[in-house]
């Protein structure tokens, strides 16, 4: 009975260290294939293109916003400035200012990070399969920022039965009474 019981605990331990450096990463939002000199272009919601070297992304990012967004990163919970913010607005990409969620369709989860029922506007939104440890999740990036926004999961309220668990840190949030100043007048109805 004892050799299988010790063959069961090296092959766990096979499996520990050959998932842990990949698991380090992952939850550290440390990516090893990008260097400073590497390029990114993206169009802005006003219709400009604008080149970033991953230098002048650190530079214009905070750090956790550049660990969110360029490296997949996750913000902690219920240390972030949305995840309780009932204000009317909406959130918009941090790079592109693509809108991506509203406040009429956001509500309280529980997890410590704001949460919606849907997009705002559904095609600045792309979604993937992101594989991990205890399966596959549904990443949610922008379409024009390209950035890493959160998850989305099929266990929210109806109507739409879907919670998008999005990271502040990749997201810029702007009040009703901007709206129009900001270039999102349209978008003033969803609070009339």
């Amino acid at each position: 009975m004892k050799k299988p019981m010790i063959w069961i605990g090296v092959l766990l331990i096979v499996l520990i260290l050959a998932i842990a450096p990949w698991t380090v990463n992952r939850l550290s939002g440390e990516s090893k294939d990008s260097s400073d000199s590497d390029t990114k272009t993206i169009e802005t919601y006003q219709g400009e293109t604008e080149t970033y070297t991953n230098s002048d992304l650190k530079s214009k990012l905070t750090p956790i916003q550049y660990k969110v967004t360029q490296e997949d990163g996750t913000e902690k919970a219920f240390e972030n400035p949305y995840w309780d913010l009932k204000e009317e607005g909406i959130y918009v990409d941090l790079l592109s200012g693509e809108p991506l969620f509203s406040s009429t369709d956001k509500y309280k989860s529980g997890t410590g990070w704001p949460s919606f029922t849907k997009p705002l506007e559904s095609e600045n939104i792309v979604t993937k399969d992101d594989p991990g440890i205890f399966g596959v999740r549904t990443e949610v990036r922008s379409k024009y920022g390209d950035a890493h926004l959160g998850h989305v999961f099929e266990d929210g309220p109806e109507p739409t039965g879907l919670r998008y668990c999005m990271n502040s840190a990749a997201m810029e949030f702007i009040p009703r009474d901007e709206l129009e100043s900001r270039g999102y007048g349209q978008y003033t109805d969803l609070f009339e």
